[in-house]
């Protein structure tokens, strides 16, 4: 079912990217991360509990992706990310008042409240608006699927970018406290997600671009129009998920603690205040990931998309080990390295969410995309959880070097999946 007709298209893709701006900022926790683990004065928690805000959160963004998904495909996308918008916004203002719950900073208090604001009620804001710009563009732009989800979803990494340096300032403004930072930002994030809600809409059904003939798509010998029940009895969505999993953990991880993990490599981080710019270097490649590999995998296929990216991805987590278990250098060695790499990292990390979307529509089709790609995304926030379990209980009792080489493998375990993928294609 469609909104309100917009007849340009165009308005719905900056309309995704206003909406995706402001929800791709889970991915700057590292900075709230930073001031919750690295600030002994005031809070001083330790790498687990103060990456279990970041990881609930992911986790409900997946779950409640599954609603909007079905919620989305009946009533259009606007109103779903409206409400998200909103859900947001409240979800992250409420967790301002953390300084206030917990005055001492008690870490297990704050941390339940963190989970249950930001993490919960905030991460189900992102759920909601998250797959509505998606669900939209696909269908917007069936000639160009990875191409335009890689534009709507490289707001999403270019969100982090910005945010990043917000929230630095703004924890620094108010005395490394981040509760009221986390007030200002849930004012943000509800304003402008609801005005960017305002141009989405789903093209009337049965619209093509002109000149457009769609090809024949499988799902394991099934053709187009599979719902959520059908897809899950095939296969192909399983080795799917397990692929987005293995691959989002090795990325989720070095996103929510990419800060601490340089400050670690190379003390200069620290004194120099660089933590946001290597964060926000790594959002800008997570960003552009998302638009080439999107690109590329409309010129030589999905598959083989995925078999580069992964590549390229188990290089850079066992780069980011290798460098994490040397001595730590306080003279500035490092930190240029340590940029590059989690740069590689971001850049692929970000390519998961133009292939696995436009996967979905390719294997089970594009008419319930929404709902399809609302299950399949599960995987999402399974990885979310497994990424700060990783660096939370190997990164705590070895260093972060263990974490990174067990991602890594992870990312290698993707590439064998997804030639099994490809000769479950070649079957169907």
């Amino acid at each position: 079912m469609s909104d309100d007709k917009i007849v340009n298209r165009n308005l719905v893709v900056v309309g995704a990217i206003i909406v995706q701006l402001c929800l791709g900022s889970i991915y700057a926790w590292s900075i709230f991360q930073k001031a919750l683990y690295k600030t002994p004065t005031l809070y001083g928690w330790d790498k687990l509990w103060s990456n279990l805000p970041f990881a609930a959160g992911l986790a409900s963004f997946a779950l409640f992706m599954i609603l909007a998904g079905r919620w989305q495909d009946r009533v259009g996308p606007r109103k779903v990310a409206t409400f998200g918008g909103i859900l947001l916004g409240v979800g992250v203002a409420l967790a301002g008042l953390v300084d206030i719950v917990t005055p001492s900073h008690d870490m297990v208090i704050g941390t339940i409240y963190l989970v249950i604001t930001y993490g919960i009620i905030g991460g189900a804001g992102i759920g909601f608006a998250y797959v509505c710009p998606i669900a939209a563009l696909v269908k917007w732009f069936p000639d160009k699927k990875g191409l335009m989800t890689g534009v709507a979803v490289a707001g999403f990494g270019g969100g982090a970018l910005i945010f990043n340096y917000v929230e630095q300032y703004l924890i620094a403004f108010f005395g490394g406290l981040v509760g009221n930072p986390l007030i200002v930002l849930g004012v943000i994030y509800l304003v402008f997600v609801v005005i960017g809600s305002q141009l989405l809409a789903a093209p009337p059904v049965g619209w093509v671009p002109d000149d457009y003939t769609p090809p024949v798509t499988t799902a394991d010998g099934a053709g187009t129009g599979m719902i959520p029940g059908e897809m899950i009895k095939t296969g192909s969505f399983w080795v799917l998920w397990l692929m987005f999993v293995f691959a989002a953990t090795a990325g989720l991880m070095t996103l929510g603690n990419v800060v601490s993990a340089a400050a670690e490599i190379d003390g200069i981080v620290e004194v120099l205040a660089l933590g946001a710019l290597i964060a926000g270097v790594m959002s800008i490649f997570n960003a552009a990931g998302r638009i080439v590999w999107g690109l590329v995998s409309d010129k030589i296929g999905r598959i083989a998309t995925f078999v580069a990216m992964f590549l390229v991805l188990a290089v850079g987590m066992f780069a980011f080990g290798y460098v994490a278990g040397l001595p730590v250098a306080a003279d500035g060695e490092r930190w240029i390295l340590v940029t590059v790499i989690s740069s590689v990292v971001g850049f692929c990390f970000g390519g998961n969410f133009a292939l696995f979307p436009s996967a979905t529509a390719d294997y089970f089709g594009s008419e319930n995309v929404g709902k399809n790609y609302g299950v399949v995304f599960t995987a999402y926030g399974i990885a979310g959880i497994t990424g700060a379990l990783v660096a939370g209980t190997f990164g705590t009792a070895f260093g972060y070097s263990i974490a990174f080489y067990i991602t890594g493998i992870l990312a290698i375990v993707a590439i064998l999946l997804t030639m099994v993928l490809r000769s479950m294609k070649k079957a169907a």
